[in-house]
């Protein structure tokens, strides 16, 4: 009984302090804010008719599932998907080293790394469609794949080019 006492008193206290200063008055105004307007001017959007990715990696496996995962993602954000192909055969680079640093120069051996590749192209992109899905699968790209990316911008003719 003596705490809700205590606390009915505090209460009292507060909202007395609250509506002597002029802060509290301000919110119990009925008259509305004054919102300043900002206006942004408005930047025409890039357009790209292609966008090229060339995709390297030495586990074949690991890039058929991420160019997968590409085609996904560009068919949930409405790209229009064009060719898209593998080579048939690596690119083969082979080491030969010796087993024994000084002697036995006859006894060697071989490695030989593959590099596997696959191309796929992508049309009719605006610029911040063509960011927002080159950052997505740039951040999801997998350890031992390789991404390169070509955009081909569209751009209009300069006034002095246009034929009237």
């Amino acid at each position: 009984m003596l705490s809700n006492i205590l606390k009915a008193s505090s209460c009292r206290f507060l909202t007395q302090s609250l509506i002597g200063t002029r802060q509290f008055n301000k919110f119990l105004s009925t008259e509305p804010a004054k919102v300043e307007k900002i206006t942004v001017p408005l930047e025409e959007d890039k357009l790209f008719s292609k966008l090229e990715i060339e995709l390297r990696a030495h586990d074949q496996a690991v890039m058929k599932s991420y160019s997968e995962f590409t085609t996904m993602t560009a068919n949930n954000l409405g790209i229009e998907i064009g060719n898209c192909f593998a080579l048939r055969k690596p690119e083969k680079a082979r080491l030969t080293l010796l087993r024994s640093a000084h002697v036995h120069k006859k006894h060697r051996v071989q490695y030989e790394v593959r590099t596997y590749f696959r191309y796929m192209t992508f049309h009719k992109l605006t610029g911040s469609t063509l960011d927002t899905f080159l950052e997505y699968i740039e951040r999801n790209l997998p350890e031992g794949v390789a991404l390169k990316a070509t955009k081909t911008e569209i751009k209009r003719l300069p006034d002095y080019l246009n034929i009237k």
